[in-house]
């Protein structure tokens, strides 16, 4: 881990009211060029996602990212929090939603220049509609849902983090979770299980 120091490293720029002396600045004809500097070498990749919205559309960008991930030998962590907190809660985890409302990319599938207002959106069904037609056009992709893709995953031996903070906020406990999530931890503990990782906020 990187040594925190006291004092600010102040580079020397010289003295500004003198002009260095030319003699002592040119190289010198002995002097051979200092070689580039070896690289330590890297070690194992690792990579961590941060979950952290509940859409049904939004849960599986860190699903699908992590699962291609692991298929690749990187060592994986996906920590929920806050709206992402629901893809790992028992009661809310398959019953995601895909709203229109607040989705400026809205379009009609076969049609990507006609627009589909927001406002439709706030009509009742409308969220149940279209939570109904993304979840179909899942399984003809064969997606899995989000339970069996955290299946999936855990299986792959990914791993599987909640953030207390959303945790306390919702009155939930690992009990309330899904059963391969690891454990509940605070964001120190986050940071200083992704040292060293690459880290992406989906």
């Amino acid at each position: 881990m990187t040594e925190i120091i006291d004092q600010p490293i102040v580079p020397d720029f010289g003295d500004k009211t003198s002009k260095p002396d030319a003699a002592a600045s040119a190289p010198s004809a002995s002097a051979q060029p200092k070689p580039a500097p070896v690289a330590a070498e890297a070690g194992p990749r690792k990579i961590c996602f941060v979950a952290s919205k509940g859409n049904l559309d939004t849960a599986y960008p860190a699903l699908i990212m992590a699962n291609a991930a692991l298929g690749e030998g990187v060592e994986t962590h996906i920590f929920f929090t806050f709206w992402g907190f629901d893809l790992i809660t028992e009661r809310t985890m398959d019953h995601l939603k895909f709203s229109m409302l607040g989705n400026t990319a809205m379009h009609i599938p076969q049609a990507p220049k006609v627009p589909i207002p927001q406002i439709l959106g706030a009509i009742p069904g409308v969220t149940a509609g279209t939570t109904l037609y993304m979840r179909k056009s899942f399984e003809r992709l064969e997606i899995p849902d989000v339970r069996e893709f955290l299946d999936i995953i855990v299986a792959a031996g990914g791993h599987l983090w909640g953030c207390k903070l959303s945790a306390d906020m919702n009155g939930l406990t690992e009990d309330d979770l899904y059963s391969g999530v690891e454990g509940i931890i605070s964001a120190t503990d986050f940071i200083e299980l992704s040292e060293g990782a690459q880290i992406i906020f989906t």
